[in-house]
Parts: C-alpha cells; sequence; structure tokens
C-alpha cells in the first residue's frame, strides 16, 4: 500500500470490534474471525496514522521551509484559494530547496546528484508514490486532491516540474548568462513555471492566465537575479562551494561570481574584477544594474496594459510566445470555454500577486540609485501585506 493510499484509507480503518482481553481462549469460528479482522483493522490503523504523521511533519517542515526563505510568498500566500494551498506551499518549498543546492553542496557532483533525486522524485510523486521526503509527499497529497476534485480532468505538468528543476543546474556553476535574453529564458523556466503550475492547481487552463503570468514570472526572475547578486559574489565563507572562485575579497568574505548579463556588462562597461575589488562602486555597475531592472519593470508595465486591454473588451494586445509549447496546448478545449478572458485572469489573480512584490522591490532599488549593495534591499517590505490588498481587491496590478 503506497503512502498516498494510508493516507486516504486513514479515516476509513478504525472499524474493528472490541474484544476483552482478559477473556479466557474460544474456540467459537464467529469469534476466530472477529479476531483476525481485528488484527488486520490494527495493522491497517498502525500503517494509517503512520502515514498520516508524516503528511503533517511535511507540511509543518515545508510551511517553515518557505516562511524562513522565501517571506514573500508567504505573505503572498493568503490570495491563493483554499484548496490549492498545500500545492501552492509544497512547490513554493520545493522552489527554495532547489535554489538553495549550490550554497548547501560541497561540490558539483553533489548538486548535480540532488537534482537528480527530484528528477526522480517527480515521476514517483506524480504515481502517487513519493519517496519519504517532506516537499514530496506534501505535492503528491496535493496533486491527489487535485485529481479527485476535478475527477482527474486537471493535471499537472511532469515537464514543468522538471524544467525548473533542470534550470537550476546552470547555478550550480555560477555560469553568467551570456545576454540579457538567456537571463529572460531563465527567469521563464524558473519563476514563469511556478506560476503555470500554481494556476493548473486551481484548475485553470487559459492562453489569457497563462500569458500573464509569463510576464509577472520574467518580471519577479530577473528581479531575484538581481537581489541575489551580493550574495552570489560575495558568499559566506561556510555556504561557497568549490565550483566558486575565491581569488578577491569584500568585507572579509571570498568573492564568487557576478550574475549579470555578459552583454549588459560589456555595454555598460563593467568589468567583473572592478565589482570583486570596489563592490558596488564599481564603475558602470549601476548603469548595467538599472538595464537588467527596467527589463524586469518592462514586464510588469506590459500585464498592466494587458489588463487594462482586458478592460476594454480588447484582446492582450500581442501574442503569447510560448503558446503551443508543451503545457501550453489550449485549442481544443477553446470553443467550450465558459469564462471570458478577463473572468479567467480575475479568477486566478490571486496567483498573480508577485507582481506586487516584485513591483515594491524594483521601487526600493531606484530609491537607491541602483546601488544593488545597499543592505535594505535584502529586507522585507513591511508595505506588501497591504498593497497586495489593494492590488487583489482592485484587480489591478
Amino acid at each position: 500500500m503506497s503512502l498516498l493510499e494510508e493516507i486516504a484509507q486513514y479515516n476509513h480503518s478504525n472499524e474493528g470490534i472490541s474484544l476483552d482481553q482478559h477473556q479466557p481462549p474460544v474456540r467459537s469460528p464467529v469469534l476466530l474471525k472477529q479476531k483476525s479482522k481485528l488484527r488486520e483493522n490494527t495493522a491497517r490503523t498502525s500503517f494509517c496514522m503512520r502515514a498520516t504523521f508524516f503528511f503533517l511533519e511535511a507540511n509543518q517542515n515545508s510551511h517553515a521551509t518557505y516562511r524562513k526563505y522565501d517571506r514573500p510568498s508567504y505573505t503572498l500566500s493568503t490570495f491563493i484559494p483554499q484548496n490549492s494551498q498545500t500545492f501552492y506551499l509544497a512547490l513554493r518549498a520545493l522552489n527554495v530547496t532547489l535554489s538553495m543546492i549550490p550554497e548547501t553542496t560541497s561540490s558539483y557532483t553533489i548538486g548535480l546528484m540532488r537534482l537528480q533525486f527530484w528528477r526522480e522524485a517527480v515521476t514517483k510523486i506524480l504515481a502517487g508514490s513519493p519517496p519519504k521526503e517532506p516537499i514530496a509527499i506534501l505535492l503528491a497529497s496535493a496533486i491527489s486532491d487535485l485529481n479527485e476534485r476535478t475527477q482527474g480532468r486537471a493535471r499537472i505538468s511532469k515537464a514543468w516540474l522538471n524544467k525548473m528543476i533542470n534550470a537550476r543546474e546552470q547555478t550550480l556553476t555560477n555560469d553568467p548568462y551570456p545576454t540579457i535574453a538567456a537571463l529572460e529564458t531563465y527567469a521563464e523556466n524558473t519563476y514563469s513555471t511556478l506560476l503555470y503550475l500554481t494556476l493548473s492547481s486551481l484548475p485553470m487552463t487559459s492562453i489569457t492566465a497563462d500569458h500573464v503570468a509569463s510576464h509577472i514570472g520574467k518580471a519577479a526572475g530577473i528581479a531575484a537575479v538581481l537581489r541575489g547578486l551580493p550574495l552570489v559574489a560575495f558568499p559566506h565563507p561556510q555556504a561557497q562551494s568549490p565550483t566558486q572562485t575565491a581569488s578577491g575579497n569584500f568585507g572579509g568574505t571570498k568573492q564568487g561570481a557576478v550574475m549579470l548579463p555578459l552583454d549588459v556588462m560589456a555595454q555598460a562597461g563593467v568589468k567583473e574584477e572592478d565589482i570583486f575589488r570596489m563592490g558596488g562602486e564599481a564603475p558602470g555597475l549601476r548603469d548595467a544594474v538599472f538595464t537588467v531592472a527596467t527589463r524586469a519593470s518592462d514586464h510588469l508595465i506590459t500585464v498592466q496594459q494587458m489588463l487594462s486591454n482586458l478592460r476594454a473588451g480588447q484582446d492582450v494586445g500581442h501574442d503569447f510566445e510560448h503558446a503551443g509549447e508543451e503545457g501550453h496546448e489550449y485549442l481544443a478545449g477553446r470553443g467550450q470555454r465558459d469564462e471570458s478572458p478577463l473572468d479567467e485572469v480575475n479568477r486566478a489573480f490571486g496567483v498573480f500577486m508577485p507582481a506586487v512584490s516584485t513591483r515594491l522591490w524594483l521601487d526600493r532599488l531606484e530609491k537607491v540609485d541602483f546601488d544593488i549593495f545597499r543592505p535594505e534591499l535584502l529586507r522585507s517590505d513591511w508595505r506588501l501585506p497591504w498593497k497586495a490588498y489593494l492590488a487583489f481587491n482592485r484587480k489591478s496590478l
């Protein structure tokens, strides 16, 4: 019996007949049959209680992970529909876990092994037999619940889950992005894909919702790379992996890598060695950060224009570049759609809340004149809860 089957049967497994243990042995066929049934039910209940314990522990561990390391997502979880909360929690915890692999592994090879574990775990999760790992158990339970709620009509894309995992392989070596377009591709494969998967859990299958999610995810992913730039360039000594070079110092820590697109750095005239020597005062660095931040902001402006067009009864104004790719097939059910594109976006609006946290961070970056090394940029923004509340109620980003 799989772990999920044990959980599902827990509420139906406590049917037995109490027998006084001090009664003398009896040989009645009826009572012997009752004793046999009691033993079977006791064993089944034990298995199910153990499975339920694993589930509750998985929920608690995953909750603690993303609350500690992804505070904005924790804050924004309140806008996710209740029946998708478990999936959202597990998915965000998985994203945190994947993002931490480079700094929690001692070598490139071990990092690859960790990523391979998650590829194999995804296959087992979708088959209903997850490994005994907290996030995997929680994901499997949420997917099982989705199947029950939709009678199997909704699905979670294995390709999207694997895309998230595969995209993290680049972070094991901290190879710089050759172009800003390559950075956008990374953001699409990670943060946009996070939003696609969350939409699937509602469930929501909509080219318009996915299109909005794509732009928001790209903005969030680009902003995340910018925000992490000081931490990757000057990692804590205990977190540094052997794949990271260490030929310079800044603030007493060993250097890592500068994760700005090479074409942007060349255009701004910023040199990696200058960043390692001078930190935020490196010539051209603020110009390079401005260029990358502007690209993230452009995606959010595009989303605002798309929403404006939808409210005016028009289409979004441009084609979705990923339409027709695996996981984005919509044409078969388009003629049977009951909702307008605007209705779909409004129903899925809670999934789009990362646009609010991303905009707030980009605004803070602008206020410090794009000095990416300012420590306040790493702090949580106390305005996020009420800014998100206003955006959600107004359906405006």
